[in-house]
């Protein structure tokens, strides 16, 4: 062994403990190892951060991206409403919503995937009578099974190809994942759904948001395409159940209606005012033809007392402000240059007993109002008549520097983003289309999978699918450095030989020469190293053992790649070896132990059925 092999050894050694400490994030520590190979000369300086620009980086970059657009566009939320069943038992309500899961992952990041399903996974919990995390844990295991069916499912699957790419044989296709990464993830998603749920224990759900905001009062305008259309309040009432809203009046034309009703026959153009969960909001829009009724004219926000011919003299805090220096005309921000933030209204804020027509809140400081939570209390006073009253929570509509300047100038109090979201109208199917074309480009080989990705991307941003300024929030830096930092370190164990040392004490020691189980010990050697460490990172590690192996028995490498890109998936025993089993931890109300009674069994089905189907796809 050569003093550089006892080094790498050393620095993937120490790196592996300090990702199983959980102390530092997991970025941190890979560009740690990164840097501690430059500083011994295991990696060149000119070549540290040449995984910065590797293909398998842009890609994961860009699929962030394109998964976001579909998800703001509501693409997703229309998936599902026409996907979801609306009244069956939890069995198979379970099996169509891990199946949807897996679906999406196909083609999006699964974490992305995991994040738009969980809200209608807590609703199915609470109609089904079972507790979140029976659903939830689920969904994620779903969620991660589906990933590994195309490149761009999942890091590690990129990582994988990125690796085959150093080779003579170049990068995996999108699809050369798909015979093998199907078969496990249709009899997983079987198992879980059919048997797996029953064996998640009952947790009760921890709190975790720190704020409760409760349900907010909304004003929905009925599109002349809504499903509501002709149908009586009372059936659009029961319509909305599924999404835990209901309505609490309405408005046509001038007239306020309270308690309406049920046997009234809605029409194109009417106002509901409706009550919703806010993480909701986004599916009861997409699911019903809705939009918020946001846009008001100049004339809508004249005070009342001017509409009603009524004057009344001003009181201090508008007197104040109208001897502040006037400011230059706005420019109204671009639609897609918007965000939605929730702020609370604090007790000496000077928006108290005021309204959002008083203080002209649109067309002064063009933010819209789109929702109002105030606890016990209701009201079907239009929005923008309201009188806000201390602890309201605000839904604002606005350009991120429109809102932060508005919270300081009133004294509102921002809350801590959290999924909110409100579709774009008439968008979800462009962005569709766009994610489609990118797939087919990559899929037919007329681009490289990075090229097409990032050109979706582009065009995302282009037609306001994504905004510009959301480009970067869109992306998971974390995981991308993680990956630029740790390829550089695992191809240094292929130049030292380090790769070839393991390989051969593993062949020589454990598999005695045999190729299958030599196969078998590398995918479960991988999986027990994903339950506790990163899964990219554990690609990024393996990649090299697994081709140093292959030519070493002279069999066919891509078996070996393929039995690693299964492996590093599929981390069912823990929470910390996958973000979607960390993110479903605090929601189900889980403990660190939960995870493998059904993990266990569900990564001894991936075994069984992952090395057959190796074997008969990608033969030795």
């Amino acid at each position: 062994m050569t003093n550089d092999q006892v080094v790498i050894i050393v620095v993937l050694a120490a790196t592996m403990a300090i990702f199983l400490w959980g102390r530092w994030r997991h970025d941190m520590v890979g560009v740690a190892a990164l840097l501690a190979c430059v500083f011994t000369g295991l990696v060149p300086e000119n070549m540290a951060f040449s995984g910065l620009g590797h293909p398998a980086v842009i890609t994961v970059a860009c699929v962030l991206v394109l998964g976001y657009g579909l998800q703001i566009t509501g693409a997703v939320d229309m998936l599902a409403q026409r996907l979801l069943p609306k009244s069956t038992g939890p069995t198979v309500s379970i099996l169509v919503l891990v199946g949807l899961a897996a679906l999406l992952s196909c083609f999006m990041n699964n974490v992305g995937a995991l994040a738009l399903l969980m809200p209608i996974a807590i609703q199915m919990a609470n109609k089904q009578s079972l507790k979140p995390g029976q659903i939830l844990m689920p969904l994620a295991f779903g969620s991660i099974l589906g990933g590994m069916t195309t490149l761009i499912g999942t890091p590690p699957n990129l990582v994988v190809s990125g690796f085959r790419a150093t080779t003579d044989m170049g990068p995996f296709a999108i699809f050369d994942f798909t015979p093998v990464g199907v078969a496990v993830a249709v009899l997983g998603v079987v198992f879980v759904a059919l048997v797996g749920w029953r064996m998640v224990p009952a947790r009760e759900q921890v709190d975790t948001t720190g704020f409760e905001s409760g349900n907010y009062l909304s004003e929905v305008r009925i599109l002349a395409d809504s499903k509501s259309v002709g149908k009586t309040l009372g059936e659009v009432d029961l319509m909305l159940e599924e999404s835990d809203a209901q309505i609490i009046g309405m408005i046509r034309g001038d007239v306020r209606i309270s308690a309406p009703d049920s046997r009234r026959v809605l029409r194109e153009n009417d106002i509901l005012v409706i009550e919703v969960d806010p993480e909701t909001l986004a599916s009861t829009l997409s699911a019903m033809g809705f939009k918020l009724e946001e846009d008001v004219s100049e004339t809508d926000e004249e005070p009342e007392e001017k509409r009603n011919g009524k004057t009344e003299k001003p009181g201090k805090q508008e007197y104040l402000e109208s001897k502040q220096p006037q400011e230059k005309k706005k420019t109204k921000p671009k639609r897609e240059e918007m965000v939605v933030q929730e702020l609370v209204v604090m007790l000496n804020s000077p928006l108290v007993n005021r309204s959002a027509t008083d203080i002209r809140l649109r067309t002064r400081y063009h933010i819209n109002l789109l929702a109002i939570s105030r606890q016990g209390r209701r009201s079907i006073k239009r929005l923008r008549s309201t009188v806000i009253k201390p602890g309201d929570v605000l839904l604002m509509d606005g350009a991120p520097e429109a809102l932060t300047g508005f919270a300081t100038q009133f004294g509102c109090l921002p809350l801590a983003k959290r999924d909110i979201r409100v579709p774009k109208t008439g968008k979800a199917l462009t962005a569709a289309l766009v994610m489609v074309l990118s797939l087919a480009c990559a899929a037919f080989g007329l681009m490289p999978t990075a090229i097409s990705f990032a050109a979706g991307a582009l065009v995302y941003i282009v037609i306001g699918l994504v905004p510009a300024r959301s480009i970067y929030t869109a992306i998971d830096w974390p995981v991308i450095v993680l990956l630029a930092a740790m390829l550089p370190v695992a191809e240094a164990m292929e130049t030292t030989g380090t790769a070839d040392l393991i390989a051969r004490v593993l062949l020589e020691d454990v598999a005695r020469g045999d190729a299958v189980f030599g196969l078998v010990m590398l995918l479960v050697v991988t999986m027990f190293m994903s339950d506790l460490m990163n899964n990219a990172a554990t690609a990024a590690v393996m990649c090299p053992i697994a081709i140093s192996t292959s030519n070493q028995l002279g069999v066919n490498a891509d078996t070996f790649l393929m039995a690693i890109a299964v492996g590093a998936s599929c981390a069912f025993l823990t929470p910390i070896g996958h973000q979607n089993n960390t993110l479903i931890l605090g929601p189900g109300g889980f403990k660190f132990g939960d995870y493998w009674r059904m993990g266990l069994v569900l990564e001894i089905i991936v075994v069984a059925v992952s090395v057959p189907m190796l074997l008969l796809v990608w033969p030795l």
